[in-house]
């Protein structure tokens, strides 16, 4: 079932924040005074173009708009919930940060055998974002060519809109972390 009344709360919120008044909005997003006033006060239920008129008005995606506020301010992952996978290799990679629709960001968990390559990943969009740090062993990273061993206890950062790849450099198991922002998918 549709919850009128928290999409009733979130258009008023988000329009109070702007500093928007039921005019100003409707002129922004082409949608009447009445139409607004009535989603505003849960008498209304818009349609699909309505709605997405309203979020372009308030600068908010449609899914942010539709979202309850209190799932959306503390997304808990179980550990058992966590994206797990291995690879060729025998690398293994984990995906433990919560998965927020309409944000970019994931921390991942890499674990590398030793001697172990992962190869080379292609480059995201431009203003796209890695943060790499070392748990244990010793990491080498490579980024567009340039080559640097990081230790246990280091950490790095790269505009991840070049081509990078991560292989063990050492002779134990090497650990990482990798904090990503991402402005689209891979091509």
């Amino acid at each position: 079932m549709f919850d009128l009344a928290g999409l009733a709360r979130r258009v008023h919120r988000l329009r109070d924040e702007r500093g928007l008044t039921l005019a100003a909005l409707a002129d922004r997003c082409a949608v009447s005074v009445s139409m607004l006033s009535a989603v505003e006060r849960a008498e209304k239920a818009p349609t699909v173009v309505v709605l997405a008129r309203i979020a372009d008005g308030l600068g908010v995606s449609l899914v942010a708009l539709l979202e309850d506020d209190d799932e959306r301010r503390l997304v808990v992952r179980r550990r058992v919930e966590q994206d797990r996978s291995t690879h060729p290799g025998g690398w293994e990679k984990a995906v433990v940060s919560p998965v927020v629709a309409g944000v970019g960001f994931e921390l991942i968990r890499v674990v590398l055998p030793t001697g172990c390559d992962a190869g080379e990943f292609p480059s995201y969009a431009r203003g796209s974002h890695e943060y790499v740090v070392v748990e244990d062993g010793v990491l080498r990273l490579t980024v567009d060519g340039r080559v640097v061993d990081l230790e246990a206890g280091d950490s790095a950062y790269f505009e991840a809109d070049q081509v990078h790849g991560f292989a063990n450099g050492g002779d134990e198991p090497c650990a990482y972390y990798v904090a990503a922002l991402i402005m689209r998918s891979r091509g």
